[in-house]
């Protein structure tokens, strides 16, 4: 976490929230490559996350453009937009994680695969860092 921000608390969150999302989309294609063989209904799901994680982080983007072009004086409305789609960004890994966790348990081919386990653990520690993070920024405000 960068703290060179100073008050714009904006500008973090969304900083955050931007790199996590570009991660999680990674991780829904490192569990695939490292999986070549998992059932089709998680290969699926895992492309369905992708999709929406890189959706999301665009959306992240649009508003970092937004709060940036606001040079420091970040309108409320803009604000409140911004600590609505951070708490959808932080819902967002939760559900993700779930995924994540219903592979692990339920995949045949997970179950096999101490390796898989493993990295799927990684990528859920990940995930729920990011909601740790995205937490303290916003109740800091």
């Amino acid at each position: 976490m960068q703290y060179y921000y100073g008050n714009q608390w904006p500008l973090r969150v969304l900083d955050e929230a931007e790199f996590w999302k570009e991660q999680e989309s990674e991780h829904t294609v490192v569990i695939r490559e490292l999986l070549p063989n998992l059932e089709e209904n998680y290969v699926d799901g895992l492309k369905r996350w992708e999709d929406v994680l890189i959706t999301t982080k665009q959306h992240v983007k649009r508003f970092i453009e937004s709060v940036i072009r606001s040079n420091g004086q970040v309108p409320a409305q803009l604000e409140q937009q911004v600590r609505e789609l951070s708490s959808f960004c932080l819902q967002e890994s939760v559900a993700f994680i779930q995924f994540c966790r219903k592979i692990k348990l339920e995949s045949k081919v997970v179950k096999d695969n101490p390796m898989a386990k493993t990295v799927i653990n990684h990528i859920i520690d990940e995930s729920e860092y990011f909601i740790g993070i995205a937490q303290t920024i916003l109740y800091e405000q």
